[in-house]
């Protein structure tokens, strides 16, 4: 907050271009599943082959084609980022990266999940997605603090957009009413503007 006020005082501008970027970010609660964007970001597991919560339900939307293709990826690093067709889903592709398991924040996780978010953007700019949408990763039964991981989440997903004038808009889609308050508190918070 105080870096922003600062930089308010010393260029203008450079706020009013900070601000116009900011409102490519958008906190939805949903069903990443129904999101009509170029991709939605599926918080996998290392295998690639389906789990629970919402990589569970990618694979049930996306049809039986989705595992088929991610068989053909023999699985995806922690921090990583793989990229397939959606099949049935209304985006056009699915990106998968799987997130850190929380040991207590002594383990890399937060080096870990900024990885999640930078390599899924840099992997969509590579496909000339225009529009992605990301659920929290790790937060579920990886059991990464939800303040936490939004501020993560947040604080890279805008610093990729900072360099790069190709994604139009990133969303982040809540499973509950919960997650997107905490995520709202955490963009008002940070970026000293409502979201």
């Amino acid at each position: 907050m105080a870096e922003m006020s600062e930089s308010t005082r010393q260029n203008p501008e450079k706020t009013a271009q900070e601000i116009n970027l900011l409102k490519k970010i958008s906190i939805l609660f949903g069903d990443i599943t129904q999101q009509k964007v170029d991709a939605i970001v599926n918080a996998a597991n290392v295998s690639l082959l389906g789990g629970g919560g919402v990589d569970g339900a990618i694979h049930q939307a996306a049809g039986k084609e989705l595992l088929r293709e991610c068989r053909s990826l023999g699985g995806c690093p922690t921090g990583e980022a793989r990229i397939t067709s959606a099949y049935l889903l209304p985006s056009q592709f699915v990106i998968h990266t799987p997130g850190p398991i929380w040991y207590g924040g002594d383990q890399n996780e937060a080096t870990l999940l900024a990885d999640c978010y930078k390599n899924s953007l840099n992997l969509a700019l590579a496909n000339g997605v225009k529009t992605i949408a990301f659920p929290s990763i790790s937060t579920g039964v990886y059991g990464y603090p939800k303040e936490q991981a939004a501020l993560i989440a947040l604080k890279t997903v805008y610093s990729v957009l900072k360099k790069t004038q190709e994604i139009d808009k990133v969303c982040f889609v809540c499973f509950s009413r919960h997650d997107q308050s905490v995520y709202q508190q955490t963009y008002s918070t940070f970026f000293a503007i409502a979201p």
